[in-house]
């Protein structure tokens, strides 16, 4: 429930449905007071609709505090809620009126502690032993369910009518398991409670110490350390030994029992379940063993309200008779008569007190040492909590009807009168027969006196309590605050490093359209080229077919006219047959014509399927190179995002780092300023309650010196009785003297002898007044030395106690600041480890990154070469078909056309969009499968080692211009030059554009990182 709710609101529908909406005024009657504490007070009252007796613990939620007050209540009605078990109180809803909370439970007859009070002596131990296994097994309900009681104590153990053990006060409770709450009651207090924020949390093994320190509290009638103040006893539990039993008449196993429980280290400690087997336990006990316990301190508490009743039965009568008389001593000694026969003592004779005030061990525990988490309150007494429903007797008159018929009947007479009483009165008796109780009238009394009385102690350890919680708050505040920073930090970095990679990725996805683009482009500009390199062949072929035909007709012009003149030299030969001499020698030339003609033509188709292929593996050769060239610059592109990447993880653990001492620093710091405002305090509540009990010393010493003349007045008049009673008796051995002498001696004589006698008497009793007279002065002086020495001594004791006092506390202050350095040393320490495995891991992150960038790189470069070779043997195995030799398709010297007038044959073929460099690469014969075979081996091996690709290993650029394969494979992984394309789409710089890695990460690292990523 959030802090800031208003006491008492009901707006949150969670807080709402806990509470009952009736008045509880119009539910429960004869409501009567049975328990009085800081929290408010218990009663008991009868159910009108179910007819049963109930306790109704009234809380206040109004005043300081009140939003405390308000959340305590809702958590203690959540807890109760919850307990569904035989052993812990039964719950019966809640109500609120005029800003008091009603808690409705089921009504016990008393606690363990008030056992202790009224038969002012220690349990049996086979009593203990059932008490404690009763309580034991409500612990190992409450453990099992991830639930801590931390207040167990007697006065929190309730006894039921059939002789159930049940715990009750669960004010003080956690829901959940580990707390670190600083709660419960300093005597019964584990040391990891007092020391939970300095040391960290706790669990349910701190019940386990509170049972302990119970059972030593049934067996010697009070918890250790109980005869030291409260703050001194938290400092002697933190740094001290486990207290143990000290009287040796208890068993081994009940000592064993104890300390067991009472083991100082908390993984020492058995659970509340390895306890419940312990032999202590499971040894064989009569089954109504707390029945009679509970039957025996019953009539003892009616024989002690029997006593008390008829005392002021019998002042009332005498005031009645004869008006106001003394109190006599007869009432008190019949009360001490009666402990002495029943074995105790008067209980309003004992109390064990602290040094500054008289409070039981059942209610100064309690009703001012109890912690409750958020609500001063403590468990007060057994019946005043969740079902600690213990009732006072009927003498107790408080919420009775103002028309009952005798004040002062006796308490107990209705049970008796039930018994005879008709039907019509039944209804009326019936919640006066459940009124049972083990608790005297006078416990309830002095309790609430007790509770006034201590006010300044009860005060000042609810400050320090607030004091503890409140820098528990605020420190659990202060890491929220620095886990949401921090988790804010890392979802910043988390965030910037998702947009870097979504970047790298959009700016991937880009280059790879790019290059698809420029593989398309350079696809459909090579079947261009092709074309019009086709075209010029063609073009330049039918060229020379042109220029053959015109010289052929030249020449067969001059062959003509050269015949026709030889024939027209020749006279002698016959005109026919010169007409078919010059007929045959036309045929013969046009024969040869023709036969040149189709050589030319044989020879121009070679040479353009030549050309062709010669072209088209120039084209391959260059397509490869472009792939190269796009595969270097998207591995180098992949390694640069990569080291980029690295740097952005190592900056975030950096600043991660940063941020991490540095809220380490502050808590700290707000821890070491907590501690010395909670040692300070300390101090100041240690110097008051010093100068408080100096003070109350003196004011009592005052209180003597006053009430010392009425103390000598009596003295002397016990002395005057004593002297009285000696006149009485010599007077009367005067007279008989007197009587005797006179019967003896002669009448005439008799003056003479009474004159004697009398002088005589006159001289003993002039002797006894001086005797009076100096036993009332040295009484006077006696009693005045006593006086003054008893205080000296008195005193001094109590110097010399809180001198002890002071030193403890200074003593645990001191252990406190070095189990507080101790921590902040521990603490720096793992924060550095932690750092330092962190930074081991991202390395190691990065190394096997950039080693798996590293295969995938050799992969593709391996894949690249191996497709790249394939498709140059399945070319060349093409032109072999065709009948083209690897030799002619590499190399085609200009010699090999000597008598073609080609304009290429001596300067080559036209510029290709490739650039010079890419159209001598063909030329030479360097671009075979095996050099690409080759490659890949070389390639395979320097893959399988990664630092043989290191800028420091790597062979130079090759210088030459020449694109031979071999050597701008190899640069593929060499050349630190970026891809430059040329308005052509061929590469600037031919042969020496190749391929290389980037700069390695570590280049990015500014902190100097020894990490190599090849």
């Amino acid at each position: 429930m959030p802090s800031s709710a208003r006491a008492g609101s009901l707006k949150d529908p969670e807080v709402a449905e806990l509470f009952y909406k009736e008045d509880p005024e119009k539910l429960f009657t004869d409501l009567r007071e049975i328990g009085h504490g800081s929290f408010g007070a218990v009663y008991f009252a009868h159910d009108i609709c179910t007819n049963e007796v109930v306790a109704i613990k009234k809380m206040s939620y109004s005043g300081k505090q009140s939003n405390e007050k308000w959340q305590d209540i809702v958590k203690e009605v959540k807890f109760l809620q919850k307990l569904r078990h035989p052993n812990t109180v039964e719950y019966r809803g809640c109500y609120l009126r005029e800003h008091t909370a009603w808690l409705v439970m089921e009504y016990c007859l008393g606690s363990a502690s008030d056992l202790l009070e009224v038969h002012k002596k220690p349990l049996q131990e086979v009593e203990i032993a059932a008490i404690t296994h009763g309580a034991l097994q409500g612990l190992v309900y409450l453990h099992s369910h991830n639930m801590i009681h931390r207040d167990v104590k007697a006065g929190n153990i309730l006894l039921t009518e059939p002789g159930q053990v049940k715990l009750g006060d669960f004010g003080s409770a956690s829901i959940v398991a580990p707390a670190n709450s600083f709660v419960g009651t300093p005597y019964w207090m584990a040391p990891e409670v007092i020391l939970a924020m300095d040391e960290g949390q706790y669990d349910g093994k701190v019940d386990v110490w509170s049972l302990g320190i119970t059972c030593i509290e049934l067996a010697e009638r009070k918890p250790p350390l109980f005869n030291m103040n409260a703050m001194s006893a938290l400092y002697h539990i933190a740094q001290n030994e486990s207290p143990v039993l000290q009287s040796s008449h208890w068993s081994d196993y009940f000592r064993n029992f104890v300390d067991s429980c009472l083991q100082k280290i908390a993984q020492d400690r058995p659970t509340s379940d390895v306890l419940l087997k312990h032999h202590f336990l499971c040894r064989e006990r009569p089954v109504t063993a707390v029945m009679d316990l509970i039957a025996r301190t019953k009539d003892a508490v009616r024989e002690l309200d029997n006593l008390q009743y008829r005392k002021m039965k019998k002042i009332l009568f005498q005031e009645t008779a004869n008006g106001p008389a003394t109190d006599g001593p007869e009432e008190e000694e019949d009360v001490e008569q009666y402990m002495l026969r029943m074995g105790t003592v008067n209980s309003m004779e004992s109390s064990h007190s602290l040094p500054s005030m008289s409070i039981s061990a059942s209610s100064q525990s309690s009703s001012v040492n109890s912690l409750a988490d958020g609500s001063d309150d403590s468990g007060e007494m057994a019946m005043m909590q969740e079902g600690e429903h213990t009732v006072t007797s009927n003498s107790l008159v408080l919420h009775k009807p103002l028309n009952h018929d005798n004040l002062y009947d006796d308490p107990y007479q209705p049970e008796v009168d039930s018994q005879q009483q008709g039907p019509s009165g039944g209804h009326r008796r019936r919640g006066r027969d459940h009124f049972a109780t083990i608790r005297t009238a006078s416990l309830v009394t002095r309790q609430i006196q007790e509770h006034e009385q201590g006010s300044a102690l009860r005060e000042q350890m609810s400050r320090y309590k607030r004091m503890r919680r409140q820098h528990q708050k605020q420190l659990m505040a202060l890491e929220n605050k620095l886990k949401a920073e921090i988790d804010e930090h890392q979802l910043r970095l988390d965030k910037e490093l998702e947009t870097q990679t979504n970047n790298f990725s959009s700016d991937a996805d880009k280059l790879s359209k790019k290059h698809q683009a420029i593989l398309e482009k350079e696809s459909k500009g090579t079947l261009t080229d092709e074309k019009k390199f086709q075209q010029h062949i063609l073009g330049q072929q039918k060229k020379e077919l042109s220029s053959l035909l015109e010289s052929q007709k030249r020449q067969y012009r001059q062959r003509k006219e050269q015949l026709k003149e030889e024939l027209s030299e020749n006279q002698s030969t016959p005109k026919r047959e010169k007409q078919e001499w010059l007929v045959q020698q036309k045929e013969c030339l046009q024969q040869l014509q023709a036969e040149e003609e189709a050589g030319l033509l044989r020879r121009q188709r070679q040479y353009y399927e030549l050309q062709g292929r010669q072209y088209k593996r120039k084209m391959l050769l260059t397509r490869h190179n472009l792939e190269q060239d796009l595969l270097r610059e998207d591995l180098n592109k992949k390694q640069t995002l990569k080291d980029l990447e690295c740097a952005m993880l190592l900056r975030h653990h950096e600043s991660t780092q940063e941020l991490e001492f540095r809220q380490l620093g502050l808590v700290q710091h707000t821890r070491a300023d907590l501690i010395r405002t909670q040692h300070q305090t300390e101090l100041t509540n240690q110097m008051e309650y010093n100068k408080r009990r100096e003070q109350e010393l003196r004011q009592k010493h005052a209180v003597e010196v006053r009430q010392q003349p009425k103390s000598l007045r009596s003295k002397e008049l016990q002395i005057k009785r004593q002297f009285q009673d000696t006149c009485k008796i010599q007077t009367r051995q005067y007279k008989a003297l007197r009587n005797h002498l006179l019967e003896n001696t002669p009448k005439s004589d008799h003056k003479a002898v009474l004159k004697r006698l009398k002088d005589e008497q006159t001289r003993k009793l002039a002797i006894l007044a001086e005797q009076y007279d100096h036993s009332i002065n040295d009484m006077l002086s006696t009693q005045a030395l006593r006086l003054d020495e008893a205080q000296e001594a008195e005193y001094q004791s109590l110097r010399m106690q809180l001198q002890q006092e002071l030193e403890l506390l200074n003593a645990y202050q001191s252990k406190i600041k070095m189990h507080t350095d101790a921590q902040h040393e521990r603490e720096v320490k793992e924060l550095e480890q932690s750092v330092s495995i962190r930074r081991a891991l991202l390395e190691q992150r990065i190394e096997e990154e950039m080693l798996a960038l590293q295969n995938e790189r050799s992969e593709r470069i391996r894949s690249l070469l191996e497709r790249q070779a394939s498709e140059i043997e399945a070319f060349d195995s093409e032109s072999l078909r065709l009948g083209f030799s690897s030799l002619a398709l590499t190399g085609i010297p200009s010699e090999a056309h000597p008598k073609q007038g080609y304009p290429w044959s001596h300067g080559g073929p036209p510029q290709s969009r490739r650039g010079p460099g890419r159209a001598d690469s063909s030329s030479h014969g360097l671009g075979t499968p095996q050099l690409y075979r080759e490659r890949e081996k070389e390639w395979g091996g320097a893959a399988a080692h990664p630092h043989l690709f290191s800028h420091h290993h790597l062979p130079s650029r090759s210088s030459s211009q020449s694109l031979a394969l071999g050597p701008s494979l190899m640069a593929l992984r060499n050349s630190p030059q970026p891809l430059r394309r040329t308005a052509s789409g061929g590469a600037g710089g031919g042969a020496d554009a190749v391929l290389s890695r980037s700069t390695s990460v570590t280049s990015h690292i500014s902190n100097g990182s020894h990490l190599s990523y090849s």
